[in-house]
């Protein structure tokens, strides 16, 4: 099976040399946004799809948006993207969805620009709001709401916040409309993502914007506050592959399905952590995981 993939790999670039064409139609192009998560799935589809017999070429580290008009364009085969991201910044859905709903609806949509959305993970990468462990617990906060209710009965909690939650219109703003609460401006600080995590874990904020699957949150013992109004969407993190390139080869559905039944929040947590935490080597990380599973 890999001999002849690759033999077609060769016969194609023959062709596309002959006729002046473009790069092979079996290179697989992986690309993949700039951050942590992102990277490791990037590493971790090529080097599996590079074990199955495929030529892959990565775009790793690209910007949301650009990304994402790379594979419309053609020049971006795969990468996983976020079922929330997919609805409500590529598609303006803004009625709220479950988790099955959502990916179906933006299934559909998609599949009009000629992009599938292969099976979603477990995993879930949605916004949260962290608190230290310890101070969640002496506060008897577990609970958005829980939360909301102690800032209402005059508890002065600070808040970390990256600058675009702070802005976006499904952010800060609705999130404290939902639950009824409001904060001062002085008790909310905005920064870089990254830094929300250091400071929540130095105790100069209360509460912080996190990532649900993000390996500090275990790693700094932070504890995730219930999201009981189900504010935020779904974030189901799924790969998504150009129509033509799965028709193209139809075998890599149930490959990349196969991978992405592996992924769920404990599990990218954890990958997350070994990365942003104990500092290893990010293909090495995505090496390791794609060989305890006998993937490579």
């Amino acid at each position: 099976m890999k001999t002849l993939k690759k033999l077609a790999s060769i016969a194609t670039v023959a062709i596309s040399m002959t006729f002046g064409g473009v790069a092979a139609a079996e290179t697989i192009v992986v690309g993949g946004k700039n951050f942590t998560e992102q990277q490791l799935l990037t590493s971790m589809t090529a080097q599996y799809l590079r074990a199955e017999g495929y030529d892959v070429d990565t775009r790793a580290g690209m910007g949301s948006a650009v990304l994402r008009s790379a594979q419309e364009n053609g020049q971006v085969d795969i990468y996983w993207e976020y079922t929330g991201t997919g609805l409500i910044v590529y598609n303006d859905v803004k009625e709220k969805l479950g988790r099955q709903e959502g990916y179906e609806k933006v299934r559909e949509l998609d599949m009009e620009k000629g992009l599938v959305w292969l099976d979603p993970s477990d995993a879930n990468n949605t916004y949260a709001l962290a608190m230290q462990a310890s101070e969640a617990e002496a506060m008897g906060i577990e609970t958005l709401s829980d939360m909301a209710t102690a800032i209402n009965n005059g508890k002065e909690l600070v808040l970390a916040s990256n600058a675009e939650w702070y802005a976006r219109e499904d952010g800060y703003r609705p999130f404290a409309k939902a639950y009824d609460f409001k904060l001062p401006r002085d008790q909310i600080k905005r920064m870089d993502s990254g830094l929300t995590y250091s400071a929540l874990k130095e105790g100069q904020v209360d509460v912080a914007l996190v990532f649900a699957t993000d390996g500090r949150i275990p790693a700094f013992d932070f504890v995730l506050l219930e999201d009981d109004r189900n504010f935020f969407p779904d974030y189901a993190v799924t790969p998504v592959i150009r129509q033509e390139t799965l028709e193209e080869n139809p075998e890599l559905e149930e490959q990349l399905n196969k991978l992405s039944g592996l992924l769920d929040n404990e599990v990218m947590a954890r990958l997350n952590a070994r990365v942003d935490v104990e500092r290893q080597d990010i293909g090495e990380v995505a090496r390791n995981f794609l060989a305890e599973h006998d993937l490579i």
